[in-house]
């Protein structure tokens, strides 16, 4: 273990040290040795718009060293390919080939020796112009081990030409290409596999097809989720006929996933001798499946758990501001004769449903094509905070009279006002959901990283609950009558309190400003500052001689005027943000507090294999039930200390700014979202622990008393 704890610090030293320098393209270029090699082979000579092809990455590891699978085991980093090519050109996932199981002392890890073949498919739209050489190029990124570990990236690139005519395979590249596969694991096969949890094991029943004559008389998992199975824990194979039954140790108190996703790995191969020796698993747990689960075990509860915290999610810190909107509708339909103020519920409910399954379907569509996403999103996009900024703006100057909205409507009949009230509502309910997704309610979590690894039907189901909880108690109350008749009759305090409310909406919009303060830094500020200063001039003008009681000449003169200063001023805000940001970097407390340091995986792997307590801080800026909990939690004078007693070293992982591996971490607890609170107790073989969203000193001090038991 000792050995271990070395080598992990020298690799700690080796990305401290020499990453910054960039310098490893050198090192595989012939500036000095290298344990590992990269290079990029297509399997045809030229391509053909229209059409897919593949190519492979070559990793080439001198003796006894290796690099990591997708999933590394105890410890490593994932071997990963970020490609750089021409418009027109898009590359699929990472066909991995199956790993070997690799024993470091009492860590089991996953990866690969000698030379190894990553499979890619690259596809070509048909827009792509023929008769030219487009060049493709990746970034290779690896972590190579042996006694130490050390690691490494380079770019390679290949040039192909496009041709009109149907590819050609390399003729030296067949066999590689050939054998490359023989490595991937079997998508589909005619064997009966089974899978069940029970008395802390997975059970893997397997049984094989008729025409097989060969009994498997040994096999392995490799579990494509982390921290689901012991890996140093022998798995108990037992010979049933032709088939067999696999055991495997669970992690205590993990989360255990509605579908079990890996390979099964047998030397016997899965079509006889000398067939495939691997076969791709995706089998749903059966009804003898008797765990605690500690998430959720399927879709009836996720879809209880989003109900109940779409609920909550109306008192979420985040949400708050924008009950001034609807607080407004409730006043207002109370008196209203020309509605019935149950429609306005079920608008309202409406922009609320659709607005939160367009979301969930852009995440999804997202998350497909390969990238590292969570709920909340769409605030990591200094873009966003902008469009939102201006349009909380706007809706603030409105509520406090700078102008009316649909003050071109009053003089159209009674019905189109009605139609024009519903549009303001389905418009509040938009308002709400656009504020509402940097929030993680209660049992949203769960739910939330549980729908993103489901079939999209399953995923748009909890996300539709999800809604439908939010909407709930807005669509309650303007469905029962009764319930309306406690809002007091309007009057001059009714103005009073809209233009209040007012000043709680321009109160989100600095809000907003902090939060793009952070991610895009200072500069940044101040010109979005002067685009809604002009906003707010457009606005003016708008309201000063757009309504209806100017001559219609003046009316649209204001409008142009205010068109050309909105739009003008906004879009050249967003189209230059970009040049007037400056890099983030997460803000760290130190001194009598708690002192927080940069999370990393490297850094995490390392403090949990010598024995220390870890407590990992999942947070954003833009996540202001983050902002709460460390005010009332971490600023807690008895928190700090029972800190600094036991020796906790404090992670921060600040997903402000869109950062994969954040993503990637928070994926391995099923989770899509922030904020998100694990403790490592420092004992070997124990699980993490997961702390609620929503926390108190009380919460954080019984977790932190469970380290002394």
């Amino acid at each position: 273990m000792q050995t271990l704890q070395k080598n992990l610090i020298v690799f700690l030293m080796a990305i401290t040290f020499l990453l910054p320098v960039r310098n490893y393209a050198q090192l595989f270029g012939g500036g000095g040795p290298s344990h590992a090699k990269a290079k990029l082979i297509s399997e045809v000579t030229s391509v053909q718009p229209g059409q897919t092809f593949w190519m492979a990455v070559k990793l080439k590891m001198d003796d006894g060293w290796h690099v990591y699978w997708r999933n590394v085991g105890d410890t490593g980093l994932e071997t990963s390919v970020e490609w750089n090519l021409p418009e027109g050109f898009s590359a699929g996932k990472i066909n991995w080939p199956y790993p070997e199981k690799i024993v470091e002392e009492d860590l089991v890890v996953f990866g690969y020796h000698g030379d190894q073949y990553l499979l890619i498919p690259v596809s070509v739209d048909k827009n792509v112009k023929t008769g030219q050489k487009v060049t493709l190029s990746a970034t290779v990124s690896w972590l190579v081990c042996a006694e130490v570990c050390v690691p490494g990236d380079t770019t390679v690139s290949v040039e192909l030409p496009v041709k009109n005519t149907a590819p050609q395979a390399a003729k030296e590249q067949i066999r590689i290409f050939a054998e490359a596969r023989a490595h991937l694991p079997l998508v589909k096969s005619d064997w009966t596999f089974t899978a069940s949890v029970e008395n802390g094991q997975i059970t893997i029943n397997a049984q094989p097809p008729q025409w097989l004559k060969r009994a498997v008389t040994g096999a392995e998992f490799y579990p494509y989720l982390s921290d689901l199975v012991k890996y140093n824990a022998p798995e108990q194979f037992e010979q049933q006929g032709k088939g067999f039954r696999l055991r495997i140790t669970l992690v205590a108190d993990t989360q255990i996933p509605d579908t079990l996703r890996g390979v099964l790995v047998s030397a016997d191969g899965w079509r006889g001798p000398r067939s495939e020796h691997a076969v791709e698993l995706a089998i749903p747990f059966g009804a003898e499946n008797t765990s605690a689960l500690g998430g959720l075990g399927n879709i009836w509860w996720a879809i209880l758990f989003s109900f109940l915290g779409g609920i909550i999610l109306n008192l979420m810190p985040c949400v708050l501001p924008v009950l001034s909107i609807k607080i407004m509708g409730f006043i207002k339909q109370a008196h209203d004769e020309h509605v019935a103020s149950w429609k306005h519920g079920v608008s309202f409910t409406v922009g609320v449903l659709v607005s939160f399954l367009a979301l969930a379907g852009i995440l999804l569509i997202l998350k497909a094509g390969g990238a590292s996403l969570g709920w909340g999103f769409q605030l990591q996009s200094p873009g966003f905070i902008i469009v939102v900024s201006v349009f909380m703006f706007l809706f603030g100057l409105s509520m406090l009279g700078v102008y009316e909205i649909g003050t071109s409507m009053t003089t159209v009949g009674g019905k189109t006002q009605g139609i024009s009230g519903l549009a303001g509502s389905f418009v509040s309910g938009i308002t709400a959901v656009i504020v509402a997704t940097p929030c993680t309610a209660p049992f949203m979590g769960s739910a939330l990283g549980f729908a993103l690894t489901q079939p999209v039907w399953a995923s748009l189901t909890v996300f539709f609950f999800l809604g439908l909880g939010m909407a709930a108690p807005f669509l309650l109350l303007s469905s029962v009558p009764a319930l309306l008749k406690y809002v007091p009759k309007p009057g001059r305090w009714m103005e009073s309190l809209e233009q209040f409310m007012g000043f709680l909406l321009v109160g989100t919009v600095l809000w907003l400003l902090w939060v793009l303060a952070i991610q895009a830094g200072s500069n940044a500020v101040i010109i979005v500052l002067i685009d809604l200063f002009i906003t707010a001039m457009g606005a003016w003008i708008y309201g000063r001689w757009g309504n209806l009681m100017m001559a219609k000449r003046t009316r649209i003169i204001a409008w142009i005027l205010a068109f050309i200063l909105i739009a003008g001023s906004n879009a050249y805000v967003l189209m230059n943000i970009d040049s007037y940001s400056t890099s983030h970097q997460a803000s760290l407390s130190h001194g009598e507090g708690i002192e927080w340091q940069k999370f990393s995986e490297e850094k995490t792997a390392q403090l949990v294999a010598e024995g220390t307590p870890v407590f990992i801080d999942f947070t954003a800026a833009w996540c202001l039930s983050c902002q709460v909990n460390e005010q009332v939690a971490f600023s807690d004078l008895e928190v700090q200390k029972k800190f600094k007693e036991l020796g906790i070293v404090a992670l921060k992982a600040d997903w402000t700014k869109r950062d994969a591996s954040i993503a990637k971490a928070l994926a391995k607890f099923n989770r899509n979202s922030v904020p998100l609170y694990v403790l490592y107790s420092g004992k070997s073989g124990s699980a993490p622990q997961l702390l609620p969203e929503i926390i108190t000193p009380g919460i954080v001090l019984e977790a932190l008393n469970t380290i002394n038991k």
